[in-house]
């Protein structure tokens, strides 16, 4: 429970953080660094990021284990789903923070571990009971009123935000299921999982995104800016939070550590208050804490819970 938690405390300061970056004067020194702004800061901070855990696992003397994992059917696995979590999911969560604004794209991309769930039941054939079906559907009606007119203040274009964060729902939720389908029968160490993926976002970014968008300049401009070092901080908190969330995915399943790790969007609110003084408004609590229910709902497994209870009351 402390590693699911403490995975959502700091997803929420690494999303406040890169919200604060993608502020700075390099994102909007020209036409083409607007434009590019999600691709390049999301290259900047995962590379970033797979720096921190290269040295993080060298200082565990874990390389050669990664090294190992890479090279076996589980580690192609961690490659397929990182494709899908790192360029698909993060760039349309970075696109969503860089037009809606940190809290409002936490809120709505906390609805992924409800559509994980539901694809899991579609593609692993794993059963939804009728109560994890309505917490999906409160999750859709959240984030539907949640989109349905703008609000003012948010920094860019309502709709392009709120499609990012859907997209971003799209490539995380897909990315847990193929993880767990493909690790399903493999002793995978969760810290070499967590390397694998963020180093192949990394590298997907450097050698096909940025080149085929002509997006290199952008990000050697931004580079050298003044946002690198918020970028940094970022990823150094994103690194903390991936490397809690594996571990929790590690010891209490999958379920139950989404469940806990998009409480994110509920501490992103006030992390947005302390750091950038956003107000959120009624209707964004609202539908941001029915979305963090719902997604609960549709996401856990109640009976083992519940045979606990029962087993302590015996």
């Amino acid at each position: 429970m402390p590693y699911g938690f403490g995975a959502a405390l700091t997803w929420a300061l690494d999303t406040v953080i890169l919200g604060m970056a993608l502020a700075g004067p390099a994102f909007f020194s020209s036409p083409q660094g607007i434009a590019l702004a999600a691709f390049t800061s999301t290259f900047l901070h995962d590379a970033c990021s797979a720096v921190f855990a290269f040295g993080y696992m060298g200082l565990r003397h874990k390389l050669g284990e990664t090294w190992k994992t890479l090279r076996s059917k589980a580690g192609l696995v961690i490659v397929v789903a990182a494709l899908i979590g790192g360029p698909v999911g993060m760039t349309g969560y970075v696109l969503a923070i860089n037009n809606i604004g940190p809290a409002y794209t936490a809120a709505i991309s906390a609805f992924f571990p409800a559509y994980g769930a539901a694809l899991a039941a579609l593609v692993l054939k794993e059963r939804m009971r009728p109560y994890q079906w309505v917490g999906l559907a409160v999750c859709l009606a959240a984030v539907a009123v949640l989109g349905w007119t703008p609000v003012d203040g948010v920094p860019g274009s309502w709709t392009t935000g709120i499609v990012g964060a859907l997209v971003c729902v799209l490539g995380w939720g897909t990315e847990a299921v193929v993880i767990d389908w493909g690790l399903r029968n493999a002793s995978v160490d969760d810290e070499c999982a967590m390397q694998i993926r963020q180093t192949t976002s990394a590298i997907a970014y450097a050698l096909v995104i940025l080149p085929l968008l002509g997006g290199w300049p952008s990000a050697i401009e931004v580079l050298s800016s003044s946002s690198m070092p918020t970028i940094a901080l970022a990823a150094l908190s994103g690194t903390v939070s991936y490397l809690l969330y594996y571990k929790a995915i590690a010891t209490i399943g999958a379920s139950r550590a989404m469940a806990l790790n998009i409480t994110y969007s509920a501490w992103a609110i006030p992390f947005s208050m302390l750091l950038l003084g956003t107000m959120p408004d009624v209707r964004g609590v609202v539908c941001a804490t029915a979305i963090i229910l719902g997604a609960i709902a549709a996401a856990t497994d109640v009976r083992p819970l519940l045979s606990r209870g029962k087993g302590a009351s015996a």
